[in-house]
């Protein structure tokens, strides 16, 4: 009997054919490695959806051979859904020393701090395995402590990139680990998996001191206050901010829950510094004049509750606009969020702010790598087999057209969906099958009690509203002795539309009076046959669906 082939399992459980909610399964045997453990924010479809995360049907029914999950870095694409993972799965979490940092904040506010194995490591740091090896490689991000991640099995290494870009001039002056990942490319990697975010654009990333450069430039020539929006996990950015602000004798004050946390964390783990009395209270913000005041705030995507937002409309408790003040918005609106980034824009502009964004100056740079970086990533690692991630479909396919006019087989390449499980030998690369996989929707406290039929009746309610009948039916003689009662909600105004809603009546009447005559007198067939009649009505009348509630009561 042939000896069946060593091999390893690869089954993304997100961050493939979108951007967002990363997580990897690595299997070798009885061991299990997850790299990332991420969300993503909901699409417009999805009503009242606070997050998304992953389902990880798969590791809890494999609970027993997961050794841990390990981090790439510190944003909420690639850690945010951990508090609601280690909730069923309580493994060790291995992740530099910023990245815990920001996790450690999380796990505190959902009471979990004190029951997880958290585990520092710094770039090449081995974490060795009963079959397997994690190694950790210094990379650029737009957040500090970012990191690669080489798998070391016996069928040879697994490189996961993580997000990166080659920046030669990074704030902190540690320069991404080329000589690792060429030094890894000569011994040979079997598959890479890589960041394909900004594959479409040609070229190079810019360097975060380019930034810096630009801050320089808008703080000496400005004479009010200055407002500066950007990511709250870009700690780079901030210490940017601070810089400039020292150099022109400024405050710093900050402003946003999320952004308050980075900076409190950044501080204490040195990757913030400021000179004494810098940073100051966002409370004591007047007791300064405008031109010595720099605001540092939350809120770059335009989201409606943040404070940037609340800013914009008055309605911030501590700042409000007065001419004479810079906004500077130093992000990309990420894609879908372009409209809402346009009207706090507009609105700052309306409120006599002199506003300053992408399109004006380079108040931004992306943490992505652009085409002539992973076309360099591909020439010092030369991966035997290639994963695209990191990407929506186009993306993926993209990168993989780059990896293969750069000399790679087609074969070698496999654009995957979420669940796919890649199977890899010395040798071979093919799918086989699936596993569980796809979204969990947490709605307030609740993780997963909302599916898709739930979403598809809020998109009902949004479209079409609802009407509920009352009927109330004599047990005995089953004749309707009150109602039936319309009540309407998000379809017609009832005062406006008094005709309509007698009719419908009319309608509900007929319909059980038919039953009546016909015999009928369990509920389910009263209710459907109201709930047809009545349907059909408003369509004809109407072109419209609204939701229909039909309520029995029997006395």
């Amino acid at each position: 009997m042939r000896k069946e082939k060593d091999k390893i399992k690869i089954i993304p459980l997100g961050g493939v054919n979108e951007i967002g909610k990363n997580l990897y399964v690595i299997e070798y045997k009885e061991e299990i490695i997850v790299i990332d453990c991420g969300l993503k924010f909901p699409d417009e479809e999805m009503f009242g959806i606070d997050i998304v995360i992953p389902d990880i049907s798969y590791l809890l029914k494999n609970a027993e051979k997961v050794k841990g999950i390990f981090l790439t870095h510190g944003h909420e694409d690639h850690i945010g859904a951990l508090p609601y993972v280690l909730k069923q799965l309580n493994v060790p979490v291995y992740g530099t020393k910023l990245t815990l940092g920001i996790l450690q904040t999380k796990l505190k506010e959902h009471n979990l701090l004190s029951v997880t194995d958290l585990r520092t490591v710094s770039p090449k740091d081995i974490v060795k395995l009963d079959k397997m090896s994690v190694e950790f490689i210094k990379t650029n991000h737009s957040i500090a402590d970012s990191v690669a991640i080489a798998i070391h099995t016996p069928l040879g290494v697994i490189l996961h990139t993580g997000d990166f870009k080659i920046d030669y001039t990074p704030i902190d002056g540690e320069v991404i680990d080329l000589c690792r990942f060429a030094e890894l490319g000569r011994k040979g990697v079997l598959v890479m998996l890589a960041d394909s975010t900004n594959v479409e654009r040609p070229g190079y990333t810019m360097s975060e001191s380019t930034v810096g450069e630009t801050f320089e430039k808008i703080f000496a020539k400005t004479k009010g206050r200055i407002i500066v929006a950007t990511f709250a996990s870009n700690i780079h950015r901030i210490q940017q901010i601070i810089t400039a602000s020292e150099k022109y004798g400024r405050k710093v004050a900050v402003s946003g829950r999320s952004l308050e946390n980075i900076v409190a964390v950044g501080t204490e783990l040195g990757y913030i510094q400021a000179n004494d009395n810098v940073l100051i209270s966002i409370d004591a913000i007047n007791k300064y004049p405008p031109e010595k005041v720099t605001i540092v705030t939350t809120g770059s995507q335009g989201e409606a509750m943040s404070a940037l937002s609340r800013i914009a409309s008055n309605e911030h408790k501590k700042v409000s606009i007065s001419p004479g003040d810079t906004v500077i918005i130093s992000a990309t609106p990420i894609p879908g969020n372009e409209k809402f980034v346009s009207r706090v824009v507009n609105q700052l502009f309306k409120n006599g702010a002199e506003v300053i964004y992408e399109d004006l100056a380079e108040v931004h740079v992306s943490g992505h790598a652009c085409q002539e970086e992973l076309k360099l990533m591909h020439s010092l690692v030369k991966p035997k087999f290639f994963l695209p991630v990191h990407g929506e479909f186009r993306h993926l396919k993209q990168h993989a057209e780059l990896a293969v006019k750069l000399g790679m087989d087609r074969s070698n390449i496999m654009l995957v969906d979420i669940g796919n499980l890649v199977e890899v030998t010395r040798d071979s690369i093919k799918a086989n099958g699936s596993v569980p996989s796809g979204n969990v929707f947490v709605d307030g406290l609740g993780v997963g009690d909302v599916g898709n039929i739930v979403l598809r009746d809020r998109k009902h309610l949004s479209q079409d509203g609802i009407l509920t009948v009352v009927v109330t039916i004599e047990k005995e003689s089953g004749n309707v002795i009150a109602g039936p009662d319309i009540i309407s909600r998000g379809f017609v105004y009832v005062r406006e539309s008094e005709d309509l809603m007698e009719e419908s009546r009319v309608v509900v009447k007929n319909a059980l009076r038919e039953c009546e005559e016909n015999g009928i007198r369990d509920w389910a067939t009263l209710k459907t046959t109201m709930k047809e009649d009545l349907r059909n009505f408003l369509y004809e009348k109407t072109k419209r669906k609204p939701m229909i509630l039909p309520i029995i009561m029997e006395i």
